[in-house]
């Protein structure tokens, strides 16, 4: 058991996300003290709801999730700036937290990322209402609707800042610890990468749900084939889009301002949406960070990435 103090950041990746939950779970194990967090995207709803004190609660209901489970969470946003509203997913969270919990009554020090469109910066969520934060943080630009908190309008903080170092130096925690879910694709082994004969009915109503939204994919992307630039529709290039720029933003946040463990999950370790993946996410997260705190005492620790 260590006794260390940590800050945490919680970067952005959507359905990567859920890897969040093993990390926390395994820094709790190994003895360290989570002082302060701060998340950008589904960091911040991961990092919110585990101050919230509801991690183990949301992790069960997570686990629980399949295919068709996420595709009821998709609802449709008519002429609402995305393609997804996000009230299914986030009256869950709501279930678990209540309407009314602000960032402030939290036990430890949170900040959730957004970017501020008209202002067009950087904003930090560390006050106020922590259900609106974690939604304007992780409204992704063109898939999940913006959101207006106090007259401005929000989206993903991953726009600016998918793995937001900064907030976290003032706690003057022991170690600060970042997740990167953007890190080099790998090569994952069977036992964790969906085959496609087992997600093709799936993609099928995934497609079809797009398509009412006006989706020109065209052809019947196949799992397979949906890396195929030749099959790409609206949804996939976006999303290709911005987890390309966060990948760059990520490697300019890190230069600026190191942490000291860098814990790099592959982005190939699922796709965006695959939120029926948590157990096996929060598996990896558990391992990854296990064998990463190992390093963290090395008098000549260094970087951690998924091992290939």
């Amino acid at each position: 058991m260590s006794g260390k103090t940590v800050s945490l950041v919680l970067g952005s990746g959507a359905a990567r996300g859920h890897a969040h939950i093993g990390v926390i779970n395994a820094l709790e194990q190994q003895g360290y003290e989570i002082i302060s967090i701060s998340g950008c995207s589904i960091g911040s709803i991961i990092g919110g709801i585990y101050l919230s004190g509801k991690l183990k609660e949301y992790q069960e209901w997570a686990e629980s999730l399949d295919r068709f489970h996420v595709l009821k969470l998709l609802d449709m946003a008519v002429l609402m700036g995305g393609y997804v509203r996000g009230d299914r997913y986030f009256k869950v969270i709501e279930e678990l937290l209540g309407d009314d919990l602000n960032i402030e009554d939290l036990p430890r020090p949170f900040t959730a990322i957004g970017v501020d469109l008209l202002s067009q910066k950087e904003f930090w969520f560390q006050k106020g209402s922590l259900l609106k934060a974690m939604r304007a943080s992780s409204a992704v630009p063109s898939i999940v609707s913006p959101v207006q908190v106090g007259g401005r309008v929000y989206v993903d903080g991953g726009v600016l800042n998918p793995l937001p170092i900064i907030p976290t130096v003032s706690a003057g925690a022991d170690y600060i610890i970042a997740v990167d879910l953007n890190g080099p694709a790998q090569e994952l082994s069977e036992a964790t990468v969906v085959q496609p004969e087992q997600e093709a009915e799936w993609w099928r109503s995934v497609k079809d749900f797009f398509g009412k939204m006006g989706d020109d994919s065209g052809s019947e992307l196949e799992p397979e084939t949906r890396y195929d630039t030749q099959n790409w529709g609206r949804i996939q290039t976006i999303n290709m889009m911005f987890e390309t720029m966060q990948e760059s933003l990520t490697q300019y946040k890190i230069a600026g301002y190191p942490p000291d463990l860098l814990i790099s999950l592959p982005k190939d370790a699922c796709s965006f949406y695959e939120f029926w993946r948590s157990k096996e996410l929060i598996e990896l997260g558990h391992k990854v960070t296990t064998d990463a705190l190992a390093q963290l005492e090395s008098p000549k620790r260094d970087y951690f990435s998924f091992p290939s």
